[in-house]
């Protein structure tokens, strides 16, 4: 199996070419080569944190409206930036209503992506 932050960042690359209005970014679609290790260790704790919550849910997570899906991913990515940063920026730790549409459909794409690698089918 593939390594879990790389799946969510793989998953992140694939929201961000299909929801992003024009270019996107190059930090937005950079390698994983390129990505900064605290980014990287956050992918995967993110990763970690919405497939145990599909788990412990027995998969009814199938059943969530794809903004409370996307506001889970977006709220477990606020406690890794300040996990990891000391004072980021206002626009790193964003409120789900003040994040761009492109991000709020890319959260909401990386949360069936965990969904379906923990075996939930919608």
């Amino acid at each position: 199996m593939t390594e879990p932050s790389r799946i969510f960042r793989d998953a992140w690359i694939s929201g961000v070419k299909r929801h992003f209005p024009g270019n996107p970014k190059p930090g937005y679609v950079a390698s994983w080569e390129d990505m900064p290790d605290w980014e990287r260790q956050s992918a995967g704790a993110v990763f970690e944190q919405v497939r145990a919550f599909v788990e412990v849910s027995d998969g009814q997570t199938a059943k969530l409206s794809r903004e409370q899906k996307g506001r889970f991913v977006a709220t477990c990515w606020v406690a890794q930036i300040y996990k990891h940063i000391a004072e980021p920026k206002p626009g790193y730790v964003a409120d789900w209503p003040d994040l761009p549409e492109w991000q709020r459909e890319t959260d909401a794409d990386i949360f069936e992506r965990i969904e379906f690698i923990a075996g939930v089918r919608q």
